[in-house]
């Protein structure tokens, strides 16, 4: 069977089935996931936990079917957690997995806790198996759309009132990150105590989690989307990051982009491209979607703001590196701001 990550309380109310497999790549909502499946499990007397760790494909099978097998007078039942960083488990492993579905153990609890499965993985024999057996739980990521709604029933799940205003602020502090946001409404259960909690309140008492990085901003520019990409450039620079080093980050990219472009000009396919330059399968959908958005010669523009950015920087011309930094972001993102006049470049420089 299938479940949904809010469906799974509810669910183990009423039962608890020999098999499961949480996928996705959100680290709070799989950890809690995974976190009430114990718990269920320990609550009905499964008291021992063996652990599996399938990072190469060198991983021997036969140990988690021996584990499996492997009773004592004095045994208790057991949860078998099976952890797949990559994903993937391969010819043995997918035999393995449906010897043991085939004929599961009422005296254990088989567990796996996988990063994202992609649909093919998910429609294989071992897949089904497991889905007939057991239950595979999907973790998606929680969306910026979604994240309003998301605070406000954790909040509400809390014991907190918040209003709109409140909830905002902490939307905008935690910048999607969940578990920067789980943390926040705990300190908020400790320190605030009466009606609701408003705006004023919320800001006093929560930090800004977000976690400002220059790669985060290059990723936030490729998604285009120019408020948070502004607000990352700004927390950067507050917390005293040195302006070469995001301008070398936003630089690489451009230029991985202008190769992507002309590679895809030449007629080769775009996946097999980005494969080629190394970049990594988890960031290709933000680089198709940025190639979408820039043309080839708005890319070498950039390219050229860039330099004069290299020059403010090094005091070569006099201009404020930060401001023109802001440009050059709004630009990947796709906002027409760029002046070239404005940079003391040309098109020939």
């Amino acid at each position: 069977m299938r479940l949904h990550p809010e469906q799974t309380g509810q669910h183990l109310q009423q039962t608890l089935l020999p098999v499961y497999l949480i996928a996705g790549d959100e680290p709070l909502l799989v950890q809690e996931t995974a976190d009430a499946i114990r718990s269920a499990a320990r609550a009905r007397g499964f008291a021992d936990r063996e652990l599996f760790h399938v990072d190469d494909k060198s991983f021997a099978w036969h140990q988690l079917l021996n584990e499996a097998s492997h009773l004592s007078l004095f045994a208790q039942k057991k949860i078998l957690e099976l952890r797949l960083p990559s994903g993937k488990i391969g010819a043995d492993g997918s035999l393995a997995l449906q010897e043991y579905c085939a004929h599961p153990s009422d005296d254990n609890l088989l567990l796996i806790i996988s990063t994202k499965m992609d649909s093919a993985t998910l429609k294989s024999k071992w897949a089904k198996t497991l889905d007939a057996s057991g239950a595979i739980v999907q973790v998606w990521p929680v969306t910026a759309q979604q994240m309003p709604r998301w605070i406000e029933q954790r909040l509400k799940q809390a014991g907190i009132r918040a209003n709109a205003a409140a909830r905002e602020i902490l939307t905008h502090r935690v910048e999607g990150n969940l578990l920067a946001a789980v943390q926040e409404i705990e300190k908020l259960k400790l320190l605030v105590t009466g009606d609701v909690v408003d705006a004023t309140t919320m800001s006093t008492v929560v930090a800004d989690s977000a976690r400002y990085n220059v790669f985060a901003l290059v990723d936030t520019m490729l998604e285009g989307d120019a408020a948070a990409a502004c607000r990352q450039l700004r927390g950067l620079r507050e917390e005293g990051t040195d302006a070469t080093a995001i301008l070398w980050a936003i630089t690489r990219e451009l230029r991985t982009l202008n190769k992507a472009c002309d590679a895809a000009s030449g007629g080769e396919r775009s996946d097999w491209a980005l494969k080629k330059m190394g970049i990594w399968e988890k960031r290709q959908p933000l680089v198709r979607g940025a190639l979408r958005r820039l043309t080839s010669t708005q890319l070498t523009r950039m390219l050229r703001q860039a330099a004069g950015i290299d020059r403010a920087i090094k005091g070569m011309r006099s201009a404020s590196p930060w401001d023109e930094l802001c440009t050059l972001v709004l630009s990947v993102c796709g906002v027409n701001t760029l002046n070239l006049r404005s940079l003391g470049l040309t098109l020939r420089e």
